[in-house]
C-alpha cells in the first residue's frame, strides 16, 4: 500500500513584520492560505504586523532570522530545522537574502523544498562577495520574480534558466483601493483633516521625501508647466537629512497660485489620497522592481504618469493606461502633465477605466496569490 500523504504545512520566513511590500504581500499569502484550508506559518524577528496574523488565525514564530552574523545564521538554520519537524513543514518559501542562507542549510538538511521571492534587485558591489551573497535566493526549487524586469535580471545578472523562474507580479487590493468604498463625506472629511485644496487639479506623488523617488524632478516640471493653478501633493515619509531644506526651497520659488502640501498619512487613509488626486506621478530616478503605487492608483482609475522603466513598463502602456516620461526629464513631464490636465473628464476617465481593467485583469492581490498558491500546489504535487 502507498503510504498515506500528510497534509501540506507552508511556512513562509521574513527578517521582520513592521511594514513595507514585503510584509504586506507575507500576510496576503498567509490569509490566502488559510481561506484555502492550508495549514501554515510564519516567521521574522517580530513587529507591529504580528497582530495581522493573529486576527486571520495564522501561528506566528519569533526568531532572530534578521541578523546578518553568519554564525548565527548558521546557528538559526538549526533552529529552523527543529520547527520545520515540530511543524510538520512541506514547503518553505523565504523573502529576504539573511534568512534565506538559514532556510537553505535547514531545508537542504530535511530535505524538504524551498522557494524564495526576488523583491528587487539586490547591490552587486564588490561583485564577487555581493552576487554570491544574494545568489543564495536562487538556490531553490524555484524563484519567484516580482516583475519581468526582475526576471530579466535574474536571467542576466545570475544566469537563471527561465524555467526556474516563475513571473508572478505583485498586487493591489482592488477592494480597498476602490472608489465604490469611499463615500462622499468621507472623501470631504479627509480633505478637510488634512487641509487639502480641492478648487484645483491636484497633482500627487506618493513615496518617502528621497532624491530617488523623483521629487525634485516633479518641482521643476510644476515650475516649467503652463497650467500654474494647482495642488500638489507629497504624501510619504520623512526626508533624509539636508534632502528636505532643498525640496522646501524648490517648492517656496513656485508661482503663488501653486499650492504644495507635504504630510504622511496612515496606509488605511491612502486611498482617499488618490481619490483626490487628478494626476499620480511617480518620477522615480532608480527603477522599481514593480511599482506597487502605481497598481493601486490604476485601481481607482487615476491617471498615472511615471519613468519609463523598471516595472512601470509593464503596469503603463503608453497613452492607453497611463504616461511613460524620460527618466529625469522635468521639461517633457511639464508637458505631459498639461496635456493630461486639458483633456476632457471624459478622456481622462477613459485612460483610467483602462488602467483599472488592466489592473483586475492582471496585478490584483487575488491573481498574485492564486499564482503562488498554485505554485505551492504543484511543488507539493510533485515532490
Amino acid at each position: 500500500m502507498s503510504k498515506e500523504k500528510k497534509d501540506p504545512v507552508v511556512i513562509q520566513v521574513l527578517p521582520a513584520l513592521n511594514q513595507g511590500g514585503v510584509e504586506r504581500g507575507t500576510i496576503e499569502i498567509a490569509e490566502a492560505l488559510q481561506k484555502e484550508g492550508i495549514k501554515n506559518y510564519v516567521i521574522s524577528s517580530g513587529g507591529k504586523m504580528v497582530a495581522e496574523l493573529s486576527r486571520l488565525g495564522v501561528t506566528h514564530i519569533t526568531l532572530p532570522v534578521k541578523t546578518k552574523n553568519p554564525l548565527l545564521m548558521f546557528i538559526n538554520s538549526y533552529r529552523l530545522e527543529k520547527i520545520f519537524k515540530e511543524t510538520g513543514a512541506s514547503l518553505v518559501h523565504v523573502r529576504s537574502r539573511a534568512p534565506a542562507w538559514s532556510v537553505k542549510w535547514a531545508a537542504n538538511r530535511m530535505k524538504i523544498p524551498f522557494i524564495a521571492t526576488f523583491h528587487g534587485r539586490y547591490g552587486l558591489k564588490p561583485e564577487v562577495f555581493k552576487k554570491a551573497y544574494n545568489r543564495v535566493m536562487t538556490k531553490g526549487k524555484y524563484v519567484i520574480a516580482v516583475s519581468a524586469f526582475i526576471q530579466n535580471h535574474l536571467m542576466k545578472e545570475y544566469n537563471i534558466p527561465d524555467q526556474r523562474i516563475r513571473l508572478i507580479p505583485r498586487g493591489a487590493d482592488i477592494n480597498k483601493f476602490s472608489m465604490d468604498a469611499i463615500s462622499v463625506g468621507a472623501l470631504q472629511d479627509f480633505a478637510k483633516e488634512y487641509d487639502i485644496p480641492t478648487d484645483k487639479p491636484i497633482v500627487t506623488l506618493v513615496g518617502r521625501l528621497s532624491r530617488i523617488k523623483g521629487h525634485d524632478v516633479v518641482l521643476d516640471a510644476v515650475a516649467q508647466m503652463k497650467q500654474k493653478e494647482i495642488t500638489l501633493l507629497f504624501v510619504g515619509g520623512n526626508a533624509k537629512a539636508g534632502y528636505d531644506v532643498e525640496v522646501k526651497k524648490k517648492i517656496e520659488a513656485l508661482p503663488t497660485e501653486t499650492t504644495v502640501k507635504v504630510f504622511a498619512v496612515p496606509g488605511d487613509k491612502m486611498p482617499f489620497v488618490y481619490a483626490l488626486s487628478d494626476i499620480c506621478v511617480q518620477p522615480t530616478l532608480v527603477p522599481e522592481s514593480f511599482g506597487r503605487g502605481i497598481s493601486e492608483a490604476q485601481a481607482m482609475g487615476r491617471v498615472v504618469v511615471a519613468s519609463n522603466h523598471g516595472g512601470a513598463c509593464e503596469l503603463i502602456s503608453n497613452n492607453r493606461t497611463g504616461f511613460l516620461t524620460p527618466v529625469g526629464n522635468s521639461k517633457i513631464l511639464a508637458s505631459v502633465l498639461d496635456s493630461v490636465l486639458s483633456m476632457t473628464p471624459a478622456e481622462r476617465q477613459t485612460i483610467g477605466m483602462s488602467a483599472q481593467e488592466s489592473v483586475r485583469n492582471n496585478f490584483s492581490i487575488q491573481k498574485m496569490c492564486d499564482r503562488t498558491i498554485a505554485l505551492y500546489k504543484e511543488i507539493l504535487n510533485n515532490d
